[in-house]
């Protein structure tokens, strides 16, 4: 058997999730190798973000098993969790829209060695720079997402989930945030992506699974996208 390039950051196993009495995952098992970039792809209501909630223990309940970098998840509290190094960007960003952009960048607490600087942070986000002492408020859609992001990367997270993130945003801004993905991805970053913007997940994916009614009704590697497009376009409604 060959080995696999990767080290494993991610393996979910049979993994059940439920909101009270709703049964919203039914046995998901995917692995996310360290370094690469996956997406969750389905329409609205399929189960992709209970995924990424499951994984930082954000839901009422679940079982099966979470293994992050080799250690058994499914038992530990959100903030033990997140002090493997997660980093969560819901769709709402939840960024602080009374604070300046800086102080949002210097609020969240280190999960783990090896945050990026501020002075880095800057680097890679000229349009934060450029507006670090405006209020949340201010900033326009694309500038609240890429503050959610660089706040996340501050906090020494190697494994970032990211739902919906293009969601609502110019495709200027789209394509913005395609190029800071790739560079995380060179970075060594380990990203899980909700997307419904099937393009832009496309070119930066090493593989996608389609979620659909709480399962993954498919894995499609990056070669095989092209000759999957019509399976795909029926689970995704296109």
């Amino acid at each position: 058997m060959t080995e696999s390039v990767h080290n494993e950051m991610l393996r979910i196993a049979d993994l059940h999730a439920f909101y009270g009495e709703s049964h919203i995952l039914h046995g998901i098992d995917l692995m996310v190798g360290e370094g690469e970039v996956v997406t969750l792809l389905g329409r609205n209501g399929a189960g992709r973000t209970t995924i990424l909630k499951s994984i930082i223990g954000l839901v009422g309940r679940r079982n099966g098993s979470i293994m992050i970098d080799g250690v058994e998840t499914i038992g530990m509290p959100t903030h033990k969790i997140a002090h493997l190094g997660i980093g969560y960007c819901p769709e709402e960003r939840g960024i602080f829209s009374s604070l300046t952009v800086e102080e949002n960048l210097l609020l969240p607490p280190v999960v783990k060695e090896g945050g990026m600087s501020l002075e880095a942070i800057y680097t890679m986000f000229p349009n934060l720079q450029e507006r670090r002492s405006s209020m949340g408020t201010r900033l326009s859609g694309g500038e609240q997402q890429m503050l959610a992001i660089a706040r996340i990367l501050r906090t020494g997270a190697k494994l970032l989930l990211l739902d919906e993130i293009t969601e609502g945003l110019a495709p200027v801004i789209v394509q913005t945030l395609g190029r800071l993905i790739a560079e995380l991805k060179e970075k060594g970053f380990t990203i899980i992506l909700v997307e419904q913007n099937f393009h832009f997940a496309a070119d930066l994916a090493d593989r996608h699974y389609v979620i659909d009614h709480g399962v993954i009704a498919e894995m499609i590697p990056r070669d095989k996208l092209v000759s999957s497009r019509e399976k795909l376009n029926h689970y995704l409604g296109v």
